[in-house]
């Protein structure tokens, strides 16, 4: 069985995504089509690059992945295919895969040049279907990733400044919202072994968790943890620090945004403070 995902900022409202699938089909029909996410905020590089680097470990040696959050398109900027751990990711040169590309060793990563795979007229402003799309189809079907054009060193491709979690002076640990999901819950760049690391730095098992002047004590185990419309802290189903509110939207709830700072605190310090 061939799978192809998708991840893409185009919604559901338009032809665009379906077409796509279409052209893929037409190349190799027995795929089989998982559509990650088409919301996408519109260009959010940054946010395709969470989600991808949370979502491919969930799928099958073999899958190949289209990510195409392509701010870009028409320009001179280079389309991007690449193995690693048994799997194939196509995706523009925007540094949509830095934080996948942190996670090991690439096999194979080629600019993809080769017109063969492409369809045969090319338009300006949509490459998701006249190149992304017929290059995915093929890969699934056995081409190898030398075949699509000249092997890249990964020091040649764009590579994002991801603000990443850090501890300040005052011995906080520090980090941002980095998406707002349809719940409403808020997702932060502090994952679970940063937030481990955190603890033991610390030597404490309570913390507090500040979002803007709001204050959460602790984690939870569950969003039932405490009382409807009360918020909480909670690590995620992707491993990141997630804020929330029990059958309620924390993202209205604390009137968020994404590139909001978080700060985490030692309990023990914010009670000598007071």
């Amino acid at each position: 069985m061939s799978i192809i995902t998708l991840i893409t900022d185009f919604g559901i409202e338009d032809a665009y995504v379906g077409v796509m699938k279409g052209v893929a089909l037409s190349i190799n029909s027995s795929a089989t089509f998982v559509d990650i996410t088409h919301h996408v905020n519109p260009q959010d590089i940054v946010q395709a690059a969470y989600l991808i680097k949370s979502s491919y470990k969930y799928f099958p040696e073999g899958t190949v992945h289209m990510i195409v959050v392509d701010p870009g398109v028409g320009s001179e900027r280079p389309i991007i295919a690449l193995e690693m751990k048994g799997q194939f990711f196509l995706a523009p040169d925007n540094g949509v895969l830095t934080l996948l590309m942190d996670e090991g060793k690439i096999d194979s990563l080629a600019r993809v040049e080769n017109k063969r795979f492409f369809l045969k007229t090319i338009s300006q402003t949509f490459h998701g279907r006249d190149i992304f799309a017929p290059v995915s189809a093929n890969i699934s079907k056995g081409i190898k990733i030398k075949e699509l054009g000249p092997p890249l060193d990964r020091q040649e491709l764009v590579h994002l400044t991801i603000q990443k979690p850090y501890t300040s002076k005052q011995g906080e640990l520090v980090g941002t919202v980095v998406s707002i999901d349809h719940f409403g819950n808020i997702t932060t760049n502090i994952d679970e072994p940063c937030l481990k690391k955190f603890y033991i730095t610390n030597q404490v098992k309570k913390l507090e968790i500040f979002i803007g002047k709001n204050r959460i004590k602790g984690l939870s185990n569950s969003y039932s943890s405490v009382k409807r419309h009360h918020p909480l802290a909670i690590i995620g189903s992707f491993g990141y620090l997630e804020i929330a509110l029990n059958q309620g939207n924390a993202g209205r709830y604390f009137e968020a945004k994404k590139g909001d700072t978080i700060f985490i605190k030692d309990l023990q310090e914010i009670h000598r403070e007071e």
